[in-house]
């Protein structure tokens, strides 16, 4: 029930502890250590896999900010998707990071703790009234304090699901589960009515399905992951139950959200995580899919949907703090989120913004119908995958997830050694 983090950045466009070598641009520095002195100088700006659809529009934000500021010049950088994360580290340690760079809350951490991300809440505090207080509180890392970048678009994505094959279940159509406990009550009828052929769910619990659940995923001190505890083990046991009545897709094990779409797509599965930008695939490729389709709000126990953040780090060691600064300010301000939104399926996360009329006003289509939901949600949305959890751990917890399901382990023995190997390797991080 989620949405990947290359799928995200993708909708726009589509680690290793750092040393702390790394500079930005050349030139004098301009002697300030936060947005206070003249903003002046040469700096280098990067972005994630956004030039090949967006070149005009950040050419013209960037023309602007020249403009607004006479005497700098920007230097837009944009790197593919695949190998970003290296290539951030790369430039880390090379001493070539950028002054200011795109990343997402798991990328700006361990450079955080490198010394290479700028605390904004020391060195821009004036502007954290301009945004939503969660997505503001998405670049913070734990044990550190402080906020280490401004946050740029969002997105979330409501619950699809196919009405034909909830009636054939038997189930009222109109009617999607709006708890956990419907939601597993459903999918075992889906399962049993149809002698195991049509699974509810394509994908193994992640992190931020636990954090849904209403799962404490870290100790307060941010030292230690706590996905481990009673309600954790709830969680996995009830998918236990799922994966043993076929109710949970047999392939949800090596399963990505590329390929549980494409389940949801033919029909094999009844339901399935998405956004807005997925409608428009489903009417050209599965008009059948199309005509059946149901929308309901993402499953939470804890009032709050799951949010995808992406932001715009500051290099610390830049030496054009105060351009570097106006300039991540600049692109991420409500007028510059919000004329973005209007050109791709994604959402500010300047307070304020999602109360425009393009995100409150219907126009009797499917299509703004899930804008309109996406955007409320997001204004109380937490991003519930811990800043410090990588890539690694969450292999480790998928793998154990696999484990438990499999009835290798139980969901007890699982989560205890998934969250083990998770303290390991957050102590490797420093």
């Amino acid at each position: 029930m989620r949405i990947s983090r290359r799928t995200f950045a993708a909708a726009a466009a589509a680690v290793v502890l750092l040393p702390l070598s790394a500079c930005g641009s050349g030139g004098d520095d301009s002697g300030s250590d936060d947005a206070s002195g003249k903003v002046q100088g040469d700096i280098t700006f990067q972005t994630w896999n956004l030039k090949a659809n967006f070149k005009d529009y950040f050419e013209g934000v960037v023309a602007e900010f020249e403009k607004k500021y006479p005497g700098t010049h920007v230097k837009w950088i944009d790197q593919p998707a695949e190998g970003y994360p290296d290539k951030i580290s790369a430039d880390a340690a090379g001493g070539t990071l950028p002054d200011v760079v795109n990343v997402s809350p798991d990328l700006v951490a361990p450079l955080a703790k490198a010394g290479l991300a700028l605390d904004l809440d020391k060195a821009a505090g004036q502007y954290k009234k301009e945004y939503l207080d969660g997505a503001w509180a998405s670049h913070r890392v734990p044990g550190l304090g402080g906020t280490y970048a401004f946050p740029w678009y969002l997105n979330t994505g409501p619950l699809f699901y196919n009405k034909a094959l909830f009636t054939k279940a038997g189930l009222d159509p109109s009617k999607p589960p709006k708890t956990y406990d419907e939601l597993f009550a459903d999918a075992l009828q889906l399962a049993r009515k149809s002698d195991g052929k049509v699974a509810t769910l394509a994908n193994v619990p992640t992190i931020e399905d636990f954090g849904r659940y209403g799962v404490e995923l870290m100790n307060k001190e941010g030292t230690g992951f706590a996905f481990n505890d009673a309600k954790g083990v709830e969680l996995l046991t009830r998918y236990k139950e799922l994966y043993d009545a076929k109710a949970l897709d047999p392939q949800a094990l090596t399963a990505t959200p590329e390929s549980s779409g494409k389940k949801f797509l033919t029909e094999a599965v009844a339901m399935n995580p998405g956004s807005a930008l997925d409608l428009e695939n489903f009417k050209k490729n599965a008009p059948n899919l199309y005509r059946n389709i149901g929308i309901t709000d993402q499953i939470t126990s804890t009032g709050h949907a799951n949010m995808y953040v992406m932001g715009v780090m500051v290099n610390a060691q830049t030496r054009k703090k105060p351009a570097a600064i106006a300039f991540a300010h600049f692109v991420t301000d409500a007028a510059h989120q919000m004329s973005f939104a209007k050109q791709v399926a994604i959402f500010p996360s300047t307070a304020g913004s999602l109360d425009d009329p393009y995100f409150t006003k219907e126009d009797g289509t499917d299509v703004t119908r899930v804008r309109i939901a996406a955007a409320k949600s997001l204004k109380t949305a937490v991003n519930y995958t811990p800043v410090l959890f990588s890539d690694q751990m969450k292999t480790a917890l998928r793998n154990e997830v696999a484990r438990a399901l499999q009835g290798k382990e139980s969901p007890q023995d699982a989560l205890d050694n998934a969250v083990k190997q998770c303290d390991t390797l957050l102590k490797q991080q420093g």
